[in-house]
């Protein structure tokens, strides 16, 4: 079978620089609603490097039409042998494409809670205990999201995709010691006026070993230091319902009041649980090719210039122990022409308007990634 060579060269950087898989591993292809010939890529580079590749095809109609009548019964004993097969794996790639990323928006928010609930323990064996990477995969419909044709937005989607990577390494270690060092981070913006503190934290660096694309360095709050409020300016689809305009206030860390397009559902995924209203990490995103919201997480989260503030789940090792079955990222873009801001750490300046300004963290600036000098 001839495979496209942009397929090859993504599944080349995911099986070997994100996975590194080896010889002997066991790695899951997550494969939802994506092109048959991009599977086999990826188990052919699998393969390639004497790792043993297993796959689950999932089609997004299937899953609704599933998810529509989900009960207790039917989920738990799914959920079992789910995680009995994740146990087993050193490596999980998921490729999550969709034709229509409003397909779920019409089952019942109690029974996505239900599933959610139920695959927990998958997903957090998954997150804590193997080699893990996560992309979409492009389609006509998130062509329409970024308002672009079919056929620009898949040369985006491939440039953004197989970048670079490892030119974000320097940046990134040098920011992520800074956060480790820091207590208090402000955040002020239109709408925003954040504090909290990070003391104690520590801080992750994601340059493609994670998330495709990839492009942030994560921390998290204190859980009780958050105060204050913000205002997200990216738009943004979590289970399968759209939310524009969000907004959190907070007081003791907790999320006292939210308000959005789509306040009423927007407050039922915050109460879905103790944790929900609490934020569970703290990112800035610079991914130089990625400009502009599209309504997808995993894109949008990566933004150049841009934070998120999360609710919901923290992630162990860098975290604050919050507890939750949400983890949503919502993305607020802070290049001037997006309104600006600013994010200090301990009373200096560390970004204005999107850009880095120590010089220790310049290479994180676009023009350096894009291929130019300090």
């Amino acid at each position: 079978m001839i495979i496209d060579s942009r397929y090859v060269q993504l599944a080349e950087g995911l099986a070997g620089f994100s996975c590194e898989l080896k010889k002997g591993e066991r790695v899951l292809i997550d494969a939802f609603d994506v092109p048959e010939a991009m599977v086999i890529a990826l188990i052919r580079s699998a393969r390639a490097r004497g790792a043993h590749p297993y796959v689950n095809i999932h089609r997004a109609r299937v899953t609704r039409e599933l998810m529509l009548g989900a009960e207790e019964a039917q989920y738990a004993p799914y959920a079992e042998v789910e995680l009995k097969r994740m146990e087993k794996m050193d490596a999980y790639i998921a490729l999550r494409g969709s034709d229509n990323i409003f397909e779920n928006a019409d089952i019942p928010s109690s029974r996505v809670q239900l599933v959610s609930q139920l695959m927990k323990p998958v997903l957090d064996h998954r997150v804590g205990k193997t080699k893990w990477v996560v992309l979409r995969w492009p389609s006509p419909g998130m062509a329409q999201q970024a308002g672009l044709s079919t056929e620009t937005f898949e040369d985006f989607y491939f440039k953004v995709c197989t970048l670079d990577y490892a030119r974000m390494v320097p940046g990134m270690a040098a920011l992520a010691e800074l956060m480790k060092q820091t207590d208090r981070v402000q955040i002020k913006g239109p709408g925003t006026d954040l504090t909290f503190s990070i003391k104690g934290i520590g801080a992750q660096p994601c340059g493609g070993q994670r998330n495709i694309p990839d492009g942030e360095v994560f921390s998290c709050p204190v859980k009780d230091s958050v105060e204050g409020h913000v205002q997200y300016n990216a738009p943004t689809v979590y289970l399968g319902a759209s939310f524009d305009h969000v907004r959190l206030a907070f007081k003791k860390g907790k999320v006292v009041e939210a308000t959005s397009s789509n306040s009423k559902r927007l407050n039922e995924i915050l109460d879905s649980d103790a944790g929900a209203r609490f934020i569970g990490e703290f990112a800035l995103g610079f991914n130089p090719h990625i400009l502009e919201p599209m309504r997808d997480i995993l894109f949008d989260e990566k933004i150049a210039g841009s934070f998120h503030f999360t609710p919901g789940q923290a992630y162990d090792g860098v975290g604050n122990g919050n507890k939750s079955q949400v983890h949503w990222d919502l993305v607020c873009i802070q290049r001037p022409e997006w309104g600006g801001g600013e994010i200090w750490f301990d009373g200096k300046l560390i970004r204005k308007d999107g850009l880095f300004v120590p010089k220790a963290l310049h290479k994180l600036n676009p023009a350096y990634l894009l291929g130019g000098t300090q």
